[in-house]
């Protein structure tokens, strides 16, 4: 449909750091609805909703300003290809969010209330894509283009005036979160876990706990702070009505190219990273050793081949890196990289499918993992271990793992995390290991309300 409208694009050249020159964008933005993804050294922040594409139990559903319409299709992979197609603008990128629970209806599960929103896309009214040295400005008008211009300018000017002599927010003030919280029980959810390993029921299931955060935060100030001690796979900050959260995955779910080419990532098996060299040496040899931690990643890099060749080309799928250590901010984990090219009656979305939710966030089988979350995990995960993403109108896709994220709605907020278990995991360990995760995010909190100063560590109690 070439006849469709685009978007109005200007390029402008900045100054600043392209972080702060994000987040002060953010920071600006009256919306109720926006979107920042950090990818490959870019920031898009997609500010607004002009057409927004929503998967419930049921449906799929396409809306904007001039209603909704019911999308069709032979399955929920051509479904969403049809909902992609049916926005009428050129040179779109939806950007989004997948639930965890939106595995349940691949999977054929039961558990998903109706009318909850289990996959949910935007493609924005206005988009900036920044990176070292210049910004690109996309809107659906002319008069739009020319006003964030103008609030680029001005903010990439006030960043570069204040940027040497700026000083951090206060972080994490008080006792706002207890790593520690919930010790017990979660140790009892691995010993179950480990029971049922061993009655053959699965190989590797993921149990995680959540621990709640005691005010209001900054969401803004604290992605900030985060990320600039964070090296993840992506960052994001997001704001959808009363929803926001602000993350630093450590991993991709897929990434598609225009071309086909798809690629995946596991990483599983897991050590602190801390200040000291030698001491992060010793942990790193230690990880490499480690019988439980090397089968814990060997059993999802199987699985993540096993998906990817469902839906990939005859012969194409590789391994292209295997058990490198990648660090990922207080955390070291053995990572892996598989890709393949996409089958030519297959689309970005059976990809999708095929991996979704991430192995490393769910388990082996996936099934039967994601049946044992259910059953077993105090609350329904939501966004948490699900997906950060975006579409291009051309069929690239780019998907990260929803983890190492702070979560707030309403008056609420809370972090959450995971671990792998498998036959040889002991629940000491397995808490250490979430509370070393936690501490990612939990170190840079930023209170909307600073007036005291600590992190509470993990304690067995």
């Amino acid at each position: 449909m070439s006849d469709r409208p685009t978007y109005v694009e200007r390029r402008v050249t900045v100054h600043a750091d392209p972080l702060e020159l994000a987040a002060a964008l953010i920071a600006s933005a009256a919306h109720t609805t926006y979107a920042l993804y950090e990818r490959h050294g870019e920031w898009s922040a997609a500010l607004g909703a002009a057409y927004e594409i929503v998967v419930d139990r049921d449906d799929v559903l396409v809306s904007s300003a001039a209603g909704a319409q019911r999308i069709e299709g032979v399955d929920l992979a051509s479904m969403l290809d049809n909902a992609i197609a049916s926005v009428p603008l050129r040179g779109f990128r939806a950007y989004g969010t997948a639930s965890f629970e939106l595995a349940y209806r691949y999977h054929g599960l039961s558990g998903n209330p109706a009318k909850e929103s289990l996959l949910h896309l935007c493609v924005p009214e206005s988009e900036i894509r920044l990176r070292e040295g210049t910004a690109l400005v996309r809107a659906l008008t002319l008069a739009e283009v020319e006003r964030l211009v103008g609030l680029v300018n001005r903010l990439d000017a006030a960043a570069v005036r204040d940027g040497a002599g700026a000083e951090m927010p206060p972080r994490a003030t008080g006792d706002i979160v207890d790593l520690g919280t919930g010790s017990a029980k979660y140790k009892q959810l691995v010993a179950l876990a480990t029971q049922d390993i061993a009655a053959h029921g699965l190989d590797k299931v993921i149990a995680s706990r959540r621990v709640p955060i005691a005010c209001p935060i900054d969401l803004v100030a604290s992605y900030v702070a985060g990320r600039r001690r964070n090296n993840p796979a992506r960052s994001f900050l997001v704001k959808r009505g009363d929803l926001q959260f602000a993350g630093f995955s450590p991993e991709t779910v897929l990434e598609v190219s225009s071309d086909g080419t798809v690629t995946t990532q596991p990483l599983a098996g897991t050590r602190a990273l801390v200040e000291n060299d030698a001491e992060n040496h010793g942990l790193r040899s230690e990880l490499l050793r480690d019988t439980k931690e090397l089968a814990e990643h060997a059993l999802s890099v199987r699985l993540a081949f096993e998906e990817l060749a469902h839906v990939c080309t005859a012969g194409s799928v590789a391994v292209t890196d295997f058990m490198s250590v990648s660090p990922r901010g207080t955390v070291q984990h053995l990572a892996s990289r598989l890709s393949g090219t996409l089958d030519e009656n297959k689309s970005a979305w059976n990809a999708f499918q095929a991996l979704f939710p991430g192995v490393t966030a769910s388990g082996v089988p996936k099934r039967e993992a994601l049946e044992w979350i259910r059953n077993h995990e105090p609350h329904r995960r939501g966004l948490y271990a699900g997906a950060m993403m975006f579409i291009d109108d051309d069929g690239a896709m780019d998907a990260a793992l929803i983890l190492r994220t702070v979560f707030q709605y309403g008056g609420d907020a809370w972090l959450q995390a995971g671990a792998g278990i498998v036959a040889q995991s002991t629940p000491d360990r397995e808490f250490e290991e979430t509370s070393e995760k936690l501490l990612c995010v939990a170190r840079d909190l930023v209170p909307r309300n600073p007036s005291t100063a600590r992190v509470r560590h993990a304690e067995s109690r």
